[in-house]
C-alpha cells in the first residue's frame, strides 16, 4: 500500500504516519517525489486495512500496489530514476556508454584501453578484478591488484569505473576502488549480496540472472531498494533458451516492458547477449531503439588477444562506430520517450 500525504503535510504528521505502520507490524519506507509526498507500507504478507491511515492528519489517500515489487514499481515511483556517478547521468535523455575489457589485464594495458575507450566517447570505464566463471580452471581475475588498477584509471585516466562484486565479504573492499558495484548474472538472486550492497548505498549496476523471469529481476532490485539504495541501474545481458547460434538470447523485448513497469534506468550489453563480436554493433542499435538509457559493451585495444571474452569483444574502431550510431539515432529522434 502506498499512503499519499497532502501537499503541504509537516513532518510531524508524516512521522505520525510512519509511527502507525509500524504499530501495524509493517516497515514504513518515505518514497520522495517532485509533487507528493509518499509512504509505502513493506512487509505485509496481504491487504493492508487503510480506515486508520486514511483518518490520519495530512493523508490524502491510500492506494493498494499491486506489484511484490513495490519499491521498484511506478505504482509506488511514477518519475523516471535517474542515477548520477561522478556527473555521469544514467537514465537521462541522453545514452550512456559503458565500456573496457571483460578484465582487469596489466597495468600499462588497462590505461591504455580506459584512455582510448574514453577518447572514443565511453562515459564510464568496465572492468572485472574478480572473474567467476563456470569452469574453476578459466582465469578468475587479478583480484586485489586489479583493483588497484581500476583505481589508477578512477585517479589517472578520470572516468568513472565499474567493477563486478562476487560476494558479501568483498563488498567494501571494491567499493573503495570503484565508482559502480555491479552485480552479475550469477549473483543475482544472491540475496545476502544485494542486501549488502543495499546497506553500502553506493550505484549498483544489477544484470539480469541468465534464467530469469522479468518479475525475479525486478524482485531483486527491491532487494536493494528495500535496503534504503535507489542507486540502482538494471541490464539486460541475455538469456539462456534452446539456441545454438549465440551465447545467449539477447530479450530486447523486456526493454520497453521493464521501463514501463519500472521507473529505474536499463541498460543492455549487446556483447553478453550475442557472444560474438560481429554482431555486437547491430544489437546495439536494436537496443537503441528499444529505448533503453545506455550500453555495456567488452572493448579492447587488441580483443583476440584479451584474457577473457576475447569472442565477444569489440576493438575500439567498432565501439567508435557504435558512438557515432548513437548520435545519428539521436539527430533522427528523440532517444526516449
Amino acid at each position: 500500500m502506498l499512503v499519499i500525504m497532502k501537499q503541504g503535510s509537516t513532518p510531524q504528521e508524516c512521522n505520525a504516519v510512519e509511527d502507525a505502520i509500524r504499530r501495524m507490524g509493517f516497515t514504513p519506507l518515505p518514497v520522495p517525489g517532485a509533487n507528493r509526498t509518499a509512504i509505502c507500507v513493506t512487509g505485509n504478507r496481504g491487504p493492508v486495512e487503510s480506515a486508520l491511515l486514511n483518518q490520519l492528519p495530512g493523508v490524502l489517500e491510500c492506494i493498494p500496489v499491486t506489484k511484490p515489487y513495490k519499491l521498484v514499481s511506478r505504482e509506488v515511483h511514477p518519475d523516471d530514476t535517474v542515477v548520477e556517478v561522478e556527473g555521469v547521468r544514467i537514465g537521462s535523455r541522453e545514452a550512456t556508454l559503458v565500456a573496457g575489457p571483460s578484465s582487469v589485464e596489466t597495468e600499462a594495458r588497462t590505461l591504455e584501453i580506459a584512455r582510448r575507450v574514453k577518447a572514443a566517447g565511453a562515459h564510464l570505464f568496465r572492468a572485472g578484478a574478480y572473474k567467476p566463471h563456470t569452469s574453476p580452471y578459466s582465469f578468475q581475475g587479478l583480484g586485489e591488484e586489479g583493483l588497484h588498477t581500476l583505481s589508477r584509471i578512477r585517479d589517472d585516466v578520470g572516468i568513472p569505473v565499474v567493477s563486478e562484486v562476487v560476494d558479501t565479504s568483498m563488498a567494501e573492499k571494491v567499493s573503495e576502488h570503484v565508482d559502480v558495484l555491479q552485480v552479475g548474472a550469477r549473483s543475482m538472486q544472491n540475496f545476502a549480496l544485494l542486501k549488502r550492497l543495499g546497506e553500502l548505498g553506493r550505484p549498483v549496476l544489477l544484470e539480469r540472472g541468465i534464467s530469469a523471469t522479468l518479475e525475479e529481476w525486478l524482485m531483486a532490485a527491491e532487494y536493494l531498494l528495500a535496503e534504503g539504495n535507489p542507486r540502482v541501474i538494471l541490464c539486460e545481458r541475455g538469456v539462456r533458451t534452446f539456441n545454438n547460434h549465440s551465447r545467449n538470447t539477447l530479450d530486447l523485448n523486456v526493454v520497453p516492458l521493464a521501463r514501463q513497469i519500472s521507473h529505474l534506468p536499463v541498460l543492455v550489453d549487446p556483447s553478453h547477449g550475442v557472444g560474438m563480436r560481429d554482431r555486437v554493433r547491430p544489437l546495439a542499435r536494436a537496443a537503441l531503439a528499444a529505448g533503453a538509457h545506455g550500453l555495456v559493451m567488452e572493448v579492447h585495444t587488441h580483443p583476440d588477444t584479451a584474457y577473457s571474452d576475447a569472442q565477444q569483444t569489440i576493438d575500439v574502431e567498432t565501439f567508435r562506430g557504435i558512438v557515432e550510431d548513437v548520435e545519428v539515432m539521436r539527430k533522427l529522434a528523440p532517444l526516449f520517450p
